[in-house]
């Protein structure tokens, strides 16, 4: 589990295609490489990947990770090549402060970003979810875009805005986005749930 609060920007830095449909990525970051152990869980820009390897090269820590073929279909992952930006963050232990909302690592889909207005130091971006997963977006709910927790401000039909403020445009990828860019969507955890609570209820 994870909370979408970014910790670390990372670089790729390297993509190996590998046999039946997997590619192995290889991801610079600030972690103290002492920190990461195989099999460990590092949410990349969202995607929950397991760490298959780390290192350190040039006085920087860096990891390996492995994306099938689903993750590469479903997700961003698939897009990046080496040099691409992306925003990490370690799995939630017990005690950590929960400081956004409870985020599985798990993408739904891809939104993308149809409009940007730049407000002084402030963005106000609005993205367009597949239709299937918009009604679990709600105003004043929680998201997960490209793995960071944010606030959806309102909700027209299946797009939606949020206002990023200057520390998530400073410390996450987001002030990069550019209207068409995709993102990796992932709704809210208990959204999905009291969906589900209610299909079942007896009417």
């Amino acid at each position: 589990m994870f909370t979408g609060i970014v910790t670390d920007i990372g670089t790729v830095v390297a993509v190996a295609p590998r046999a039946d449909d997997l590619r192995r990525l290889t991801i610079a970051c600030a972690y103290d490489r002492a920190t990461i152990v195989d099999g460990a869980s590092i949410a990349c820009s969202g995607t929950c990947l397991t760490v298959v390897s780390a290192g350190v090269e040039q006085g920087r820590t860096w990891f390996a990770v492995d994306a099938a073929a689903e993750t590469l279909r479903l997700t961003t992952v698939g897009r990046w090549t080496a040099g691409s930006r992306i925003n990490l963050e370690r799995a939630l232990k017990i005690g950590d402060e929960l400081g956004g909302h409870l985020v599985t690592g798990h993408v739904d889909g891809l939104a993308t970003l149809i409009a940007r207005e730049d407000l002084g130091e402030m963005s106000k971006m609005t993205f367009r979810a597949p239709a299937p997963l918009a009604r679990f977006v709600a105003t004043k709910g929680s998201v997960t875009l490209a793995g960071v927790s944010l606030t959806v401000n309102d909700v027209d039909g299946d797009a939606f805005s949020v206002l990023l403020i200057p520390h998530t445009l400073q410390v996450t990828t987001l002030g990069d986005l550019a209207p068409g860019d995709p993102v990796n969507l992932e709704v809210d955890l208990m959204a999905r749930y009291a969906a589900r609570l209610a299909e079942a209820s007896p009417a």
